[in-house]
């Protein structure tokens, strides 16, 4: 898959206080370009505690279930969209069929 943008994952990452997000962010990252995900049913035979929502959004849980991570998957395209990374508490404060934090 190819996915749209590491730069927000990082950005997440690099700040002081989400340090620890930054192993279990690339080894996400890593693995959804290696893969080739056809149906949300393919992710979750992958991720099993993946969230699959509306809108083509799916919730992963990162880094021991600290963090969330809402990505919009384009199946046929081939494309996977970063739409929102943050904590549980920031999570709580969107809605993930609509968020579109680049």
């Amino acid at each position: 898959m190819r996915v749209i943008a590491k730069s927000t994952l990082k950005k997440f990452w690099e700040q002081p206080a989400h340090a620890d997000a930054r192993g279990a962010l690339q080894s996400w990252h890593d693995e959804a370009l290696q893969a080739a995900w056809q149906t949300p049913q393919d992710i979750k035979n992958h991720y099993r505690h993946a969230s699959l929502c509306g809108n083509n959004r799916v919730v992963f849980n990162v880094a021991g279930n600290k963090y969330r991570l809402v990505v919009e998957v384009q199946y046929q395209a081939g494309i996977v969209w970063v739409k929102f990374v943050g904590t549980h508490a920031q999570y709580d404060n969107i809605d993930v069929e609509t968020v579109n934090e680049h």
